[in-house]
Order: structure tokens, then sequence, then C-alpha cells
């Protein structure tokens, strides 16, 4: 698959409903749109084994410990502690070949396998660090793919939540600490987090890639635009970044001010 072909799978799961969102075509082609040339092959065999492995599991397991020990006991995904920044850690693909990464890109493996397999779990936005939920019979718990799916205490969320700089009132609200969001919300944190990376050392062209994408998979939000826009502009090709403001523009109807001024003062740069 190359960019091009990468491009049309993404603007495709942009138009799906949620529930409908082909969560792990879409990392794949998020992968090859970063890095073209690429197989996807070897993540659909993985992801297939972590239904295999869970399927069986669960009829001697709880659903959580079955996940668990499929995830990062069978299939070896595991967080990547030594190289944390490396940017293979955010590539569906590359976690294949590594069996290490961030949080979220482990957890579309799990998300996949757990689908699959007929059990309710979805991605949590937690604040600085993504977990998923996982609805059992005594309730939901919180899992974390990057700790080998270990279930993680309601007293560990609150301190994780209150480190990351929540009020002490909201970081008691289990159930906004634990609010599910969609598999469209869960691959556009990871491209999130591609972009702030790659803009945090200028590397603008990957940034810029990883802005698009996001507008990809959500062609109604005007914000991934902006920040096309912020990304090409710092490569000094501000015909695109205006292009890009005009796009922010219109999807806002016209209301985004932000939008406005940095177009004006792209414009001024030009003249």
């Amino acid at each position: 698959m190359e960019r091009d072909e990468a491009e049309s799978v993404l603007l495709d799961a942009g138009t799906a409903v949620d529930g409908q969102f082909p969560l792990l075509d879409a990392a794949i082609a998020c992968a090859v749109h970063e890095d073209p040339g690429r197989d996807g092959q070897a993540v659909r065999d993985l992801a297939a084994a972590g239904v295999q492995r869970l399927s069986a599991r669960l009829k001697i397991e709880s659903p959580e410990e079955a996940l668990a020990e499929a995830m990062a006991g069978d299939l070896g995904l595991a967080g990547d502690l030594l190289t944390y920044e490396d940017p293979a850690n955010a590539d569906v693909i590359s976690v294949c070949e590594r069996r290490k990464g961030l949080a979220v890109s482990l957890g579309v493996y799990y998300l996949h396998a757990a689908r699959r397999c007929g059990l309710t779990l979805q991605g949590v936005d937690f604040p600085g660090h993504f977990l998923l939920r996982i609805e059992t019979e005594e309730g939901p718990l919180a899992l974390d793919p990057f700790s080998e799916g270990r279930v993680v205490l309601p007293s560990e969320l609150t301190r994780r939540a209150l480190h990351a700089g929540l009020t002490p009132n909201v970081a008691d609200r289990l159930d906004r600490l634990m609010a599910p969001v969609s598999d469209r919300a869960v691959l556009i944190r990871l491209q999130n987090t591609i972009y702030a990376r790659a803009s945090a050392v200028r590397d603008y062209a990957r940034a810029e890639r990883a802005a698009l994408r996001r507008a990809l998979l959500d062609p109604t939000d005007h914000r991934p635009w902006l920040d096309v826009a912020a990304a090409r502009e710092g490569q000094g090709a501000l015909a695109g970044a205006l292009e890009a403001l005009a796009r922010a523009t219109t999807l806002d109807g016209g209301a985004a001010l932000a939008a406005r001024a940095q177009r004006e003062r792209v414009r001024l740069r030009l003249n």
C-alpha cells in the first residue's frame, strides 16, 4: 500500500458512523501513510492470533484476566519503557514487529480482539495516559495496556488524575475518569500524540502528516486543518498553509477566530 491508497482508506473511514468504524484497517492505513510501501498483513495475522487466544482463554478465565493474558502473555504486547519516545511506538506495524509500543497503539490490538470475542471494551481518553474500560458482571474496570493489561484500581485512577493536574472534585469522579470514547477518537488520539512529538522536535513534515490523518478521520472537525497549516508554515510552505486555513474556516462556518487571525498573519508573510 502506498500513501495515496492509505489516504483513500482513511477517507472512507472518516465517513463511517460510530459503531462501524474500521479501527484495525484504519490504524494500518495510518502506519502506511507515515511510512509507505509496507504490508499490513502481519498486523492482521497478529490481531487474528489475539482473537484465537482470547477466545480460548475466555472459556476458563474472567474477561479481564483472559484479555490481559492473551494480549500480554500470549502475544507479548507491552509498553516500551526503555525507548518510550521512539516514533515506532505509535505505529501498529512497528508494534507488531517489536511487540511493544504506546498504550494507545497497543490498545488497538486489545479492542480488536475483544470486539471479535463479544466483550464490551472501549477506549478511555484518560488525561496523560490512555486506558481501556471493560464491562464485567461486577461493573466496569479500567485496564492499562501499557502495563500488560493489568487492572487499575479506582484509588490509582484518582492518584493519576491528580498527578495529571485535575482538581480533586473531578479526580474523584470515576464516571468521568472512565468515560468511554469512540474507536475514531482512539485513533485520533494516537495521531495527536504523533503530531505533538513531531512538533516538539520541529519535524514539521511528520507533524503535517499526522494532522492530515486526523483531518481525514474526522472530516467535520476544523481543528486538524489548523495544525496542518502550522506544520506547513514551519516548513516554509506558506501557500499550503493558507489553503489549510481556508479549509478550517470553511468547516467552522467562519467562526474560528484563531483560524482567521492565523490566516492573516500568514498572508502578510507572503506579501
